[in-house]
């Protein structure tokens, strides 16, 4: 589960990682709840305005996002990006402090925090790649994963405790100078230890051809397909736990913080779950995105808190089990010389569905409340889950057969798509 620790590149990285992403979610759960109590009254819409201004980024700024990661010094652009979001969280907290912060200007740091997103995103999930051999990449991409979800289990409660303690902006200011933990491991790293390679030629054509790759590889079209769902309509976990919290459950900061740190263990989970699975692909991918429909179909149904809080542990451990197999089956079988743009086009649809499914999911909420948005939410796994199927039949040739008058679904081999990818299954094709 944790061999890629061996690395002292990888440890040094993921130590600094995890102080960040502790930092990142107390602003976001601090952000939030600015925004849906104090700068308004308890608008989701705004709530959604926000989510959609700091995650539409990574969509507008193709492909050049993608084809920075691949070309460009990875580790000194994440000194660059790291140091940005670093002094615009400070900003934001001065602010806050100051009591001079007004809705329009939370809009304008989300935006420019989304555009610094745009880059950082996929030059830090390809760097892992960098890190460690592809021998360890999964497992480093699931441990990359727990440690954000351990962040998201622990920050969220902190971040209420101190929201009701000493108000939003202390949050923010500790945010910015969690990003020093980043900087400084990126500083002390080996980089004659580091796994990259040359960087690729620069051609005519070479900006655009992430899409090209991704539209010759119907494994990949499917991934984007239900990754474009699910980010769309199912990741608005800002907008449905806050909302549950504040108007269904009439809950304080702390009942909210609580509530994402309950989803935050099933992430966490999952997280370390995936760690042990070498082998990801859309098989696992299909399970999960059912898996996360039918938690979230149920979590909106749920009549207390605590009960909430518990269904959202296994959405959390749903979702985790997605996104990592997700990011694992992508990196693992496209070439290196393509991952850099290949990430930022999943980055790109994840974060980039935000800008047209947080406003109508708080629309959605302001409309008919907070039970039927997630409703929405579990419609969109399962129509994810429904993609993988239609994949599976027409690629992999799944089929139901009876034998020995027991059913049972069989599955054929993921078909090779060039020489030199690295298959699901771990075979390296020559």
């Amino acid at each position: 589960m944790f061999d890629s620790l061996r690395s002292y590149n990888y440890r040094l990285w993921a130590g600094g990682a995890l102080v960040s992403n502790v930092g990142t979610w107390m602003q976001r759960i601090g952000q939030d709840w600015l925004v849906l109590t104090v700068l308004t009254d308890h608008s989701a819409t705004a709530v959604g305005m926000v989510m959609a201004l700091q995650f539409g980024p990574p969509l507008l700024l193709l492909p050049l996002t993608g084809y920075v990661a691949d070309h460009w010094d990875r580790r000194k652009l994440l000194m660059a990006t790291q140091a940005a979001a670093g002094l615009l969280a400070l900003g934001l907290g001065l602010l806050t402090l100051a009591g001079a912060v007004q809705l329009w200007q939370v809009y304008g740091f989300a935006l420019l925090l989304g555009c610094v997103t745009a880059f950082d995103a996929p030059v830090r999930q390809t760097f892992v790649s960098d890190l460690v051999s592809d021998d360890d990449l999964a497992n480093a991409v699931a441990l990359n994963s727990a440690s954000f979800n351990a962040a998201r289990m622990v920050g969220p409660a902190v971040a209420g405790l101190l929201i009701a303690a000493v108000g939003e902006g202390w949050l923010f200011v500790v945010n910015a100078g969690s990003y020093a933990a980043v900087l400084a491991s990126l500083g002390f790293l080996r980089v004659r230890e580091l796994h990259a390679e040359a960087a690729p030629e620069r051609t005519p054509g070479s900006l655009l051809a992430g899409f090209g790759y991704v539209a010759r590889r119907p494994d990949l079209m499917a991934v984007m397909v239900m990754l474009a769902l699910i980010g769309t309509f199912g990741f608005n976990f800002a907008i449905y736990i806050s909302t549950m919290s504040v108007t269904v459950f009439d809950g304080d900061a702390s009942q909210y913080g609580l509530l994402t740190s309950a989803m935050a263990a099933g992430t966490l989970c999952g997280a370390l779950l995936s760690a042990r699975r070498p082998e990801p692909g859309v098989v696992l991918m299909g399970v999960s995105a059912a898996a996360f429909g039918l938690s979230v179909a149920v979590a909106a149904v749920m009549p207390g808190p605590l009960l909430f809080a518990v269904v959202l542990f296994f959405v959390g451990l749903a979702a985790l089990t997605f996104m990592t197999a997700s990011n694992s089956m992508m990196q693992l079988t496209t070439e290196r010389a393509m991952r850099g743009r290949v990430l930022a086009l999943r980055i790109a649809v994840v974060m980039g569905g935000t800008p047209l499914g947080a406003p109508l999911v708080g629309w959605v909420v302001d409309r008919f409340g907070a039970r039927w948005a997630l409703a929405v939410g579990a419609l969109s796994g399962i129509l994810a889950a429904a993609v993988a199927v239609v994949y599976l039949v027409r690629h992999r040739d799944l089929r139901l057969t009876s034998r020995g008058g027991r059913l049972r679904l069989d599955i054929g081999p993921a078909p090779v798509y060039a020489p030199g990818v690295r298959l699901a299954t771990g075979e390296r094709v020559k």
